[in-house]
């Protein structure tokens, strides 16, 4: 259907949509990311019952410290392949020896080629569980952690659990905020008291996400 309006106020345009799909039917070239993905080490371990897929990119540095990462969701482990030789061949890049890390990347439960899970239950405390199994197949006694979107979510369950030889955990998407302020926003309730003024507007920041994003999320899950 066409719309009545030229811009998004109504939602994606029409012929954004249609080149949109034009592209991944016709332009996309998947064998080039197939090729990308079969240069690097992987394979696939069953955890849990469940097959889970991993990347896994030793350095050349033997002191390297051991380093899962997670991907967000709806993404995969593509969005982290810019990463791996950065992180495991960082003197290649200007930095020291001292930064380099080994790399495990997995793909969660029912993403990209790990298994989907056949009953409910594989909430991010049950993954960061699987992972930490995954660190110590692979011979990790000490081993950090980063995700982010979902991932951090990961990342930060395996803290809250804090199995022996986690050292550490990084996350770019910050998940914990006040108690008074969740409430707030999850009542849409005014601001509490005696907050700054960037206090305030990361409150606005973070009411109108919950508005949309998360009541999205919350009555449309599928989508």
């Amino acid at each position: 259907m066409t719309s009545p309006v030229t811009d998004q106020s109504q939602g994606v345009q029409s012929a954004t949509m249609k080149e949109l799909v034009r592209y991944w039917q016709t332009d996309y070239d998947w064998r080039k990311a197939e090729a990308k993905l079969n240069a690097l080490p992987q394979f696939v371990t069953t955890i849990d019952g469940l097959d889970i897929h991993v990347i896994h990119v030793r350095s050349k540095h033997d002191n390297a410290l051991p380093l899962i990462v997670t991907h967000g969701w709806p993404g995969s482990i593509i969005e982290q392949l810019k990463i791996i030789d950065l992180l495991t061949n960082p003197t290649a890049h200007g930095a020291s020896a001292s930064d380099a890390f080994h790399l495990m990347i997995p793909s969660m439960p029912g993403y990209g080629f790990s298994a989907k899970p056949t009953t409910t239950g594989w909430n991010t405390d049950r993954i960061a569980r699987a992972w930490d199994t995954l660190m110590k197949r692979l011979g990790c006694t000490r081993y950090v952690s980063q995700g982010g979107d979902w991932g951090a979510k990961v990342s930060e369950a395996l803290a809250r659990q804090a199995p022996p030889g986690l050292l550490a955990i990084h996350m770019n998407l910050l998940l914990n905020i006040p108690p008074e302020i969740a409430r707030a926003v999850a009542t849409h309730d005014p601001a509490p008291a005696g907050l700054s003024e960037k206090e305030k507007a990361a409150f606005e920041q973070r009411s109108a996400l919950a508005l949309a994003y998360f009541a999205m999320q919350a009555t449309r899950p599928r989508l």
